[in-house]
């Protein structure tokens, strides 16, 4: 494979949890209600790992589906990133035990990433300039998260947002006779904003009792940063490649908040019907929401071949990124 070789999306899967927890349960673990939560997020429900499931085991469920759709086998990849911020570990790479679940070659570079919920968004930019020096001819690149793990459950400013699962794409050379290609990408990430959502405990700061493993945010300001940034990564890269909204066949954005989602069709002057939302059954799966809404949108005929798409995210950090892809 040559650098100048297209690369394309040549598979989808996604892995979700089967159990599920929907508002009206978890009005009786927080004082919230299905009235109060669908109005303010959208979500009614979402999945929850238990009974052994892990990051890695919900990205190995992803990954296998992705290779089965992309018809390669584990050999065949030679680079595998995971785009996680709830890894099984400190160390090793949540990607190295993927690895090892799914079989992939020893000489495969694998390592996680984490940009929180752009982390899949990255991950995709960083799989495609490596694939396009032409050292590497197909990745696996899997977004997975288990915020469930990290959630205080007596917060209702967090918890009801939050759920588990995978999604996962395999990057390769673009087939014969197909106009399938990644197009361009753009990340980002605001200064001075890294206080405004995080998960204080757990890492190698001091541990405080106030600094515990939990997801702590100000939502105020992270709906206001958030809208700016999809919005602004979204223009800049239809712009520059010389295209306009109305061209858009697909938006598959960050699903974190209903209320975003349809402040970012305004701005894009789209009908609702072209982006593609799945926040209402899974809530905010972090790197994961990006591949498991994609892998969902391909499989229900919302994505078909030659459909110009925009994947566009943003995350703890903050973080932005945003794709266009040719499918």
């Amino acid at each position: 494979m040559s650098p100048a070789s297209p690369i394309a999306i040549l598979g989808t899967g996604s892995h979700a949890p089967a159990r599920i927890l929907n508002n009206d349960e978890l009005s009786r673990l927080v004082d919230t209600s299905d009235e109060w939560i669908i109005t303010r997020t959208g979500i009614r429900e979402r999945r929850v790992a238990e009974g052994g499931e892990t990051t890695a085991t919900m990205a190995a469920g992803a990954g296998r589906a992705a290779l089965a759709d992309a018809g390669l086998s584990p050999h065949d990849i030679d680079l595998l990133i995971v785009a996680t911020c709830t890894p099984d570990l400190p160390m090793p790479s949540t990607a190295c035990l993927v690895q090892t679940a799914l079989g992939v070659r020893e000489r495969a570079a694998c390592f996680d990433l984490n940009a929180a919920c752009s982390g899949f968004v990255y991950a995709l930019d960083q799989a495609w300039a490596l694939l396009a020096s032409g050292r590497y001819r197909h990745a696996l690149v899997i977004g997975a998260d288990k915020l469930t793990s990290a959630v205080d459950w007596t917060d209702r400013t967090t918890c009801v947002l939050f759920g588990d699962g995978a999604g996962a794409i395999v990057l390769g050379p673009a087939r014969p006779g197909s106009d399938s290609r990644l197009i361009d990408a753009q990340l980002g990430a605001i200064p001075g904003t890294a206080e405004l959502l995080s998960i204080p405990g757990g890492g190698a700061s001091p541990a405080t009792p106030e600094a515990r493993r939990c997801i702590t945010m100000k939502g105020k300001e992270v709906f206001k940063h958030a809208v700016r940034g999809m919005e602004e990564v979204a223009r800049d890269l239809l712009a520059r490649n010389g295209l306009t909204g109305a061209e858009l066949a697909c938006v598959v954005p960050h699903q974190a908040n209903l209320r975003i989602i349809h402040a970012l069709a305004q701005y894009l002057e789209l009908p609702y019907e072209r982006i593609f939302v799945n926040l209402e059954r899974y809530g905010n799966t972090s790197a994961a929401s990006i591949p498991l809404a994609l892998d969902e949108a391909r499989r229900s005929g919302r994505v078909k071949s030659g459909d110009l798409l925009l994947l566009v995210a943003f995350g703890a950090g903050l973080t932005y990124g945003g794709a266009l892809v040719r499918w």
